[in-house]
């Protein structure tokens, strides 16, 4: 493997500047010819401890000036890093296999000693972060490009990618003008997927011949029984959970025009996560999906804040989607949240959460088992009273539009007798 030099804009000073659209990076092999180009932009969210029991939230971009000292270059194995600020920096792991390659992971250090960036912090610690992007099938001199903003979450940093054109493996020191975009900037049509890729690889212009399409046909979404519920559980340092989730879950996606049903199978998932002071996550991976839960609270309340949803079907190519703006199962610090009948939460446009027997307490867990519970309205025993309650308001409008009708007819009979 041989040790890249870093060449941008300003390559006596070994530094990268920020265009107007991303921040712009060449890296050169010892001959001095590009092996690896990037232009991106990345926006990072940091959750640190202030206190004991307090955490703040640090919001910050990739900066304008950054280095690329540990950047390399070899035939099978990429690294881009690009170091910034007071110990910092982001890092992304390319692999070659055969005429393809893809981005294995991204690793993002930050010092928290740093107090320009993350101020009253309470830990002089490094920490770090490691998260697998979904950069791959891209083809050997091919870039590519994901315009559409790209969360990653973890329990404690979430980094929004953007504006994003890469090229790992560039070939004769010539960065390639074919590009392979992301799924989020293929325009959705009606027509089925071609195919099974997330990825979609922009050829050159093909002329085609005018064919009558056959008439779309519908298949029923077939009956899937009701999902077995289960208990998954996080553990801390003594052992003793710290992060209990129970439920028996169901996603519904849509592809296209294809609706979709899976229901998450228990015997078949792994589990991991971690607990924190403010924050709580909790990961559920299986052969098909993949949920990242991440739960928070401002000391008063907990709630479900964001879910991460990744779906491998056997038809169709890969399934992603996240919302960091939730404001589900809320309940107070140290008690439960539970919705025993089944529920259906739009999570996004193209993606919906049913959940059954569901009860979760992500904080506050004494001796490994669910605090007393605040239940869901559905189950109280006063859901009964709302249709009677629609009933009566009904009831009185009928007699008053009746009773409204019975004296507007009066009065115009007697004033067409008194004529």
């Amino acid at each position: 493997m041989t040790r890249c030099a870093a060449s941008v804009l300003l390559l006596a000073f070994g530094v990268v500047f920020q265009l107007s659209h991303g921040l712009q990076v060449n890296v050169t092999n010892s001959e001095g010819k590009l092996c690896l180009y990037a232009n991106l932009m990345v926006n990072f969210s940091v959750s640190y401890e202030v206190a004991a029991d307090k955490n703040e939230t640090a919001v910050f971009q990739l900066p304008d000036e950054v280095t690329t000292v540990g950047s390399l270059c070899d035939n099978n194995s990429s690294t881009l890093q690009l170091n910034f600020g007071d110990g910092h920096f982001l890092s992304v792991e390319f692999t070659l296999s055969g005429l393809m390659y893809q981005a294995d992971s991204i690793i993002f250090s930050y010092n928290l000693k740093d107090s320009s960036l993350f101020p009253k912090s309470i830990s002089n610690e490094t920490a770090s972060v490691t998260v697998k992007p979904q950069i791959t099938d891209i083809g050997l001199d091919t870039c590519y490009s994901c315009k559409s903003k790209d969360t990653i979450l973890s329990s404690l940093v979430n980094m929004t990618l953007s504006d994003v054109l890469m090229q790992a493996f560039v070939i004769n020191g010539s960065k390639s003008d074919k590009i392979t975009s992301c799924s989020a900037d293929v325009p959705t049509t009606s027509a089925p997927p071609t195919t099974h890729s997330t990825n979609v690889t922009t050829e050159a212009p093909v002329t085609n011949t005018t064919t009558t399409a056959p008439p779309p046909t519908t298949t029923p979404t077939p009956t899937l029984p009701t999902p077995s519920t289960w208990t998954y559980s996080i553990d801390a340092e003594n052992s003793t959970a710290c992060l209990l989730v129970k439920f028996g879950l169901r996603i519904g996606f849509k592809q296209g025009e294809t609706y979709k049903e899976l229901n998450l199978e228990h015997n078949k998932t792994k589990v991991s996560g971690l607990c924190g002071v403010n924050s709580s996550h909790l990961q559920l991976a299986s052969d098909t999906m993949n949920l990242s839960f991440t739960f928070t609270n401002d000391s008063s309340k907990f709630r479900l804040h964001s879910l991460n949803v990744t779906v491998n079907p056997s038809s169709g190519g890969e399934f992603i989607q996240s919302n960091s703006n939730l404001s589900l199962w809320e309940a107070a610090i140290g008690s439960s949240y539970m919705c025993n009948k089944e529920q259906n939460y739009t999570i996004t446009n193209q993606l919906s959460l049913y959940t059954f027997n569901l009860q979760v307490q992500p904080f506050g867990v004494v001796k490994g088992d669910f605090s007393t519970a605040e239940e869901c309205f559905v189950d109280t025993d006063l859901s009964f009273l709302v249709p009677i309650a629609v009933g009566v308001a009904l009831s009185f409008l009928i007699i008053l539009v009746l009773i409204s009708y019975l004296i507007g007819r009066r009065k115009s009979r007697t004033g067409y007798q008194s004529v």
